[in-house]
């Protein structure tokens, strides 16, 4: 029984070990487990019998196609078990890579199929499930329809077939002798032995279903290598994406920043030469603007140089580099940096820009009034906090943050944001030392 709660939740009002039996999870984890036994054994069977056959014919050519074909079979039992997972157990479990060939035909796929462990661990897995299939089948069924039929015994007990009785026996209808519960306190004993075993099974079909659990994500799930390489390759694209990005900005910012200068400076300088004979006083005036925008156009390259790798990083460190980003802030900035020595250069780049970028949110949306940034290293680990007291409801999801968290992400670095709505809003930087 369920009751409505203010919030919209549902209150149950009976412990979870009532409510265990007529839980759905309880009922399709025992679908799974009964599920199991045929197809295990119908696996088991094909496996062993065409693994067995491929590799007592591996001395000739048949055995390697055989074997392949094995394998390949074995794949696709796989396919089947997390489809099976997914639906009865709510196990999602991501399909491993498809067999990679390395060079066409079939020879090129037979040897990427034999060279793949993942084809291995669904043969191990066709092999290991069956006797375990065996086991939790017998055990869940037998909890499972001992507990319920012993607990309603006393509705089903008059169908047996009475023939006579004899000295508190009953002789049935087949000849045979054999004691009848028949009353009020046989009746009840037996009803709580159902009982029981009824509120026990739900949690002996979880246990086992727990066991299947592991089996499938193990065996038949991406590998720890497999899931890295996949992360790696992922994080390097981000790489790509971020350093393609960088060029494009920086490109951008010559062409329309310092470039644009240099051009109006030398059309300027040379109606400046044309003037000057005719006309020195508006030539020197001329002149006097060109010096202007060379100043303008050299404080534009320092801009764009410090953006890409600032010079206090390389030559003074964290330290430095982050108290001259706090000094150009439009809110005033506590900067606490306590590290032992300097992390790897690739990293103090990234905790730069991380802190640089963090610090523009600051002055542009956050309307505070004080920020503070702080610096230091757990055990193998550059951690970055910087707080500020503004309204909050910072967006992880927004572009500036998002696209942090991506550049961190690539680096096996994370950002933590706790920016509630009124404020104050502080998000942690976490980045590897790789001294």
């Amino acid at each position: 029984m369920a009751t409505a709660h203010r919030s919209g939740t549902r209150v149950h009002s009976l412990p979870p070990a009532l409510r265990a039996p007529f839980e759905g999870r309880t009922w399709r984890e025992f679908g799974y487990l009964l599920l199991s036994l045929p197809l295990g054994v119908v696996f088991f069977a094909l496996a062993l019998s065409l693994t067995a056959a491929g590799a007592g014919l591996v001395v000739t050519f048949l055995g390697i196609p055989v074997l392949a074909g094995a394998l390949a079979m074995c794949r696709g039992f796989g396919a089947v078990e997390r489809a099976r997972a997914r639906a009865l157990l709510r196990l999602d479990v991501a399909d491993p890579a498809p067999v990679r060939p390395r060079s066409d035909g079939a020879l090129g796929w037979m040897g990427a199929v034999l060279r793949s462990g993942v084809s291995w661990r669904h043969l191990l897995y066709a092999l290991v499930h069956m006797p375990w299939a065996v086991f939790a089948f017998s055990v869940s069924l037998s909890f499972w329809s001992y507990g319920w039929c012993l607990l309603t015994y006393p509705l089903w007990q008059w169908v047996f077939p009475v023939y006579a009785g004899i000295d508190g026996l009953q002789l049935y209808g087949d000849g045979t002798h054999s004691v009848y519960l028949d009353s009020p306190f046989e009746l009840a004993v037996t009803s709580a032995i159902g009982l029981l075993l009824t509120l026990v099974a739900p949690w002996v079909i979880r246990g086992l279903a727990t066991v299947d659990r592991f089996l499938v994500t193990g065996l038949l799930g991406p590998s720890r290598l497999e899931g890295r390489v996949m992360e790696l390759e992922s994080d390097r694209g981000v790489v790509v994406d971020t350093a393609a990005a960088d060029l494009r900005r920086i490109e951008r910012d010559l062409h329309d920043g310092a470039q644009a200068r240099l051009v109006a400076l030398a059309m300027g300088l040379g109606l400046a030469k044309e003037k000057l004979p005719e006309d020195p006083d508006a030539a020197a005036a001329m002149v006097d603007e060109a010096h202007g925008e060379v100043k303008l156009a050299l404080q534009e390259l320092r801009d764009l140089a410090r953006g890409i790798h600032p010079a206090v990083l390389t030559d003074r460190g964290l330290d430095a580099a982050l108290s001259s980003l706090a000094s150009r802030c439009t809110v005033p900035v506590r900067v606490e940096v306590d590290l032992p020595t300097r992390p790897a250069q690739a990293i103090e780049g990234i905790a730069y820009f991380t802190v640089s970028e963090l610090l523009q949110n600051v002055s542009k949306h956050s309307a505070a009034r004080t920020a503070s940034i702080d610096v230091r290293r757990r055990d193998n680990r550059l951690l970055i906090q910087v707080t500020d007291d503004g309204h909050g409801g910072a967006d992880p999801a927004g572009g500036g943050l998002g696209g942090l968290t991506e550049r961190l992400g690539a680096v096996d670095g994370l950002l933590v944001i706790d920016s509630p709505t009124g404020g104050p809003t502080t998000i942690t930087a976490e980045l590897p030392w790789r001294a």
